[in-house]
């Protein structure tokens, strides 16, 4: 882990407003939404992105910094605490760790190599910026906000790997809210709801395989890897606002802000598991199991004959 000394020459300005860093500032998603809703706040932000053409558009903007930052490389890490560092006087108030990755598909026939990728930026990613950039967070008395996700508290059907990593990291923020607080350090899950963004404009389905046992329901999964299954999204901008305003009103523990995430949280806590379950079977083509157990048979028959 990078260990930051006293290294700041005496001639580099250091900024007096407040600071935030946030990552997975591509143009059009939830980072590049926060990025500027932190600036029209007045904060100056370290906006970040893995490629600088991503974020060309935030440099425009008064008070923000673009940074090339790769969540899942300690050495472009490393770089960026420099970065910080130098502009802000060894102090960062605000980091958002956002960026991420998604994979929809079965649990059984999702590629493990992808899941892995997937859970480095997604939970081992935001671990390590956390660690990197602790000392200047301690130093500001600032707060750490994790950007996960209802996959952690829902059992939602195709995104079984995306809930896991969301889960684990909002498991290990939980206690790393306990453990920051000595350091007055405020740590806040934000458990994200349906947010309307470009982030499924690229998507082009599955790749479920046609021998799959869940082909007949591959209809309903390229559907939520479209992000076409879920009409109740909020505005990217107005998620941006509410989530900004929570952390600088001194947010510390879990929030929920997005579509529909304050009826997760109502029936996480006071429906029963098997009414839940219902309500996530619902559209995924799991609620006809005769068509899945017919493709079963069919194979099995096949194999047999």
């Amino acid at each position: 882990m990078l260990i930051l000394r006293s290294s700041i020459s005496p001639h580099i300005k250091v900024m007096s407003r407040k600071s935030v860093l946030v990552t997975g500032c591509s143009e059009g998603g939830i980072g590049d939404a926060l990025a500027q809703a932190f600036q029209r706040k007045g904060l100056h932000v370290f906006a970040t992105a893995r490629s600088s053409s991503k974020i060309a558009h935030l440099s425009a903007l008064p008070n923000v910094t673009c940074i090339v930052l790769d969540v899942t490389s300690t050495e472009s890490i490393e770089t960026a605490v420099q970065i910080v560092n130098t502009k802000t006087g060894g102090k960062l108030d605000f980091l958002i760790n956002n960026a991420g990755l998604g994979i929809v598909a079965p649990a059984i026939d999702a590629d493990i190599k992808d899941a892995k990728k997937m859970f480095d930026a997604n939970f081992w990613g935001a671990v390590e910026m956390v660690q990197a950039f602790s000392p200047l967070i301690i130093s500001a008395k600032g707060t750490i906000g994790n950007v996960a996700a209802l996959g952690a508290i829902l059992h939602v059907p195709w995104m079984s790997f995306y809930g896991a990593s969301k889960a684990a990291l909002v498991n290990w923020t939980e206690v790393l809210r306990l453990e920051m607080a000595p350091f007055r350090v405020k740590v806040v899950p934000i458990m994200t709801g349906f947010v309307h963004t470009n982030i499924f404009n690229q998507g082009h389905g599955t790749s479920l395989p046609r021998e799959s046992l869940y082909w007949p329901a591959h209809k309903e999964i390229d559907a939520r890897s479209a992000g076409s299954d879920v009409t109740e999204k909020m505005d990217a901008n107005v998620y941006a606002n509410k989530v900004v305003n929570d952390l600088t009103n001194g947010a510390d523990g879990r929030i929920y802000r997005g579509g529909m995430s304050s009826g997760a949280k109502f029936i996480t806590t006071f429906l029963p598991n098997s009414m839940v379950d219902k309500m996530m079977l619902g559209g995924t083509g799991l609620d006809k199991p005769a068509e899945l157990q017919a493709i079963q048979a069919a194979r099995k028959a096949t194999k047999t004959g």
